[in-house]
């Protein structure tokens, strides 16, 4: 499939606004393509280049591609900038550019969609010194040989982010339409295989090939999300439920094979060479193969401390043993998703506890099973006042279903709610701080993955925290018209609140009520933010709640 191709889909399904009809659009093309360019379709029109497990990144910022950009249509950088300003959006002043550049070269050759794959891996494996100077010349090429309407779709996936409304939900059933198959059975194999793109290859071999789909060790899976709940509701509606400490510390996915041994975040970053002292207490803790699902928490005098203590190991490349002095990691392990060459995720969770209690010498988290509501509430007090954030309560008979934010999990934290927010914009400071940003634009998502605004921060932010975000952010500016900046989505707040309302000044519907930042969620993703649906439920729930 020749780029141009690709793009012209891409329009087609920017200018749509009905689901079926996108999926619909989708599966028509799907079986079109050959083997070797399915799983890049796939993973392309979400908006990706690899798979999520992968940890090839492409590392492209917007200042980059800008000077990219200039050079290729005869521009100046600022004219660039200026263009992006007043369209808003990247892929629209590419093409606008594209479309009027001086610099035409006689030898033009077509993108292929393999092509600009292979493109952008080596731009993903290049690294050094000199990796910003290759990275760019690497991005004149593409942009180069690129038409007006390829520009603003490549411009796009070089941020990784397409912005056509195509998500996860919509290219899984176009998939099992495609392939006449059930969606549920695409649904799973993308649960353990964690790249749509492989699915979609299976899916074409028939049912047959998804069923027989299996955990690999070092390839990463999604993890298991919780919703908010309460003790009584689990109880009510489930009998004899598990409960667990809620830690205030960083999720991690433990790999080992023999004496192998890797740990991933909750991002699916490898973390492994900045946590050895964690690596070698859980690789010492069994002698089986497996796959083990917790949380690491910081430790001082025998409490627990914040999980911003975590967080700088986990970022840390350098001096790691002079910080594991100064930051004690402790494992807290709660479930096991692969043993010895065996899948366990559909197995209930009573029957993977068991046997993680059997493969694991040390380091399996506490929990309490019961149907005493009363109980179980002195357990969350008990772990409040060890200085948990709450705690989580799960029922015994879930299978693990990896990046699903279901019911079967659900998180009891103190009265003040919080919610995860993509952060989207912001606004310049005043005063002392008018060189950094002061206020920030949040953003839940829909069901197809698209961000929707509900409203802006400003409030319970130092400077400290801003000079920080500052320095976090500011390479993903996008455009700027006064003192309103449109930021790539790459960072999520974690934000409280006094209450969701009904508000027709954003996108979603919806605005959150006092919002106050309380945290930079550097271990989560913005595919984890709340989704609409779960904001609708917030608001619901005011109204039941007693």
């Amino acid at each position: 499939m020749e780029f141009a191709a690709f793009s012209r889909v891409c329009e087609q399904l920017e200018g749509l606004s009905g689901r079926l009809e996108m999926i619909d659009l989708i599966a028509s093309v799907l079986p079109t393509l050959p083997d070797e360019e399915l799983p890049i379709f796939v993973r392309f029109v979400m908006g990706r280049v690899f798979p999520d497990w992968s940890p090839q990144k492409l590392g492209i910022g917007p200042n980059l591609l800008y000077e990219a950009i200039g050079y290729v249509a005869g521009r100046k950088k600022a004219e660039v900038v200026a263009a992006v300003n007043e369209t808003g959006d990247v892929g629209c002043a590419v093409e606008q550019l594209l479309a009027t550049k001086s610099q035409t070269s006689f030898f033009v050759e077509p993108l292929s969609l393999a092509g600009v794959y292979a493109d952008f891996t080596r731009i993903a494996r290049t690294d050094g010194s000199r990796s910003q100077r290759e990275k760019l010349k690497i991005i004149k090429g593409l942009l180069g040989n690129a038409g007006a309407l390829e520009g603003r779709y490549l411009s796009r996936l070089l941020l990784e982010e397409l912005r056509i409304g195509v998500g996860e939900g919509n290219v899984r059933d176009a998939i099992a339409g495609a392939f006449d198959v059930d969606a549920a059975l695409v649904a799973h194999a993308h649960q353990a295989l964690n790249d749509l793109g492989e699915v979609a290859l299976l899916a074409r071999t028939g049912a047959a090939a998804l069923q027989d789909v299996h955990i690999a060790p070092f390839r990463p899976v999604k993890m298991m999300l919780a919703q908010q709940g309460t003790i009584a509701g689990m109880v009510e509606d489930h009998g004899a439920v598990a409960v667990e400490y809620k830690y205030d510390g960083t999720r991690f996915q433990f790999h080992k094979v023999g004496d192998e041994c890797r740990m991933y975040s909750r991002r699916l970053e490898e973390v492994t060479g900045a946590v050895p002292d964690v690596i070698e207490q859980l690789c010492t803790a069994t002698t089986h193969d497996v796959i083990l699902d917790g949380e690491v928490i910081a430790v001082s005098e025998g409490r627990p401390r914040p999980f911003q203590f975590v967080l700088r190991r986990f970022r840390r490349k350098h001096e790691v043993e002079a910080a594991m002095e100064k930051i004690e990691l402790v494992p807290n392990v709660f479930d096991v998703l692969y043993l010895d060459g065996e899948t366990l995720i559909d197995r209930p969770f009573s029957e993977r506890r068991e046997v993680l209690t059997e493969i694991l010498s040390e380091y399996v988290a506490p929990q309490w099973v019961s149907d005493d509501t009363g109980a179980l509430e002195a357990v969350y007090q008990d772990a409040l006042d060890a200085g948990h954030e709450g705690v989580m309560v799960k029922t015994r008979g879930a299978a693990y279903t990896p990046g699903v934010r279901g019911r079967n999990w659900i998180k009891v934290k103190p009265a003040v709610d919080t919610i995860d927010l993509a952060v989207v914009g912001a606004e310049w400071g005043e005063g002392r701080r008018a060189h950094l940003f002061g206020s920030f634009l949040l953003a839940c998502q829909d069901e197809s993955g698209e961000l929707l605004p509900v409203g802006k921060v400003a409030t319970g932010l130092s400077d400290e925290d801003l000079a920080f975000i500052y320095r976090h952010l500011k390479e993903f500016v996008v455009a700027e018209k006064g003192k309103e900046i449109v930021l790539e989505p790459k960072a999520v707040f974690e934000v409280g609140y006094a209450e969701v309302q009904k508000s027709p000044n954003y996108v979603s519907g919806y605005a959150l009520r006092f919002p106050r930042f309380v945290r930079l969620r550097e271990d989560k993703s913005v595919a984890e933010i709340e989704t609409l649906g779960g904001v609708a439920a917030r608001y619901e729930q005011q109204f039941t709640s007693v």
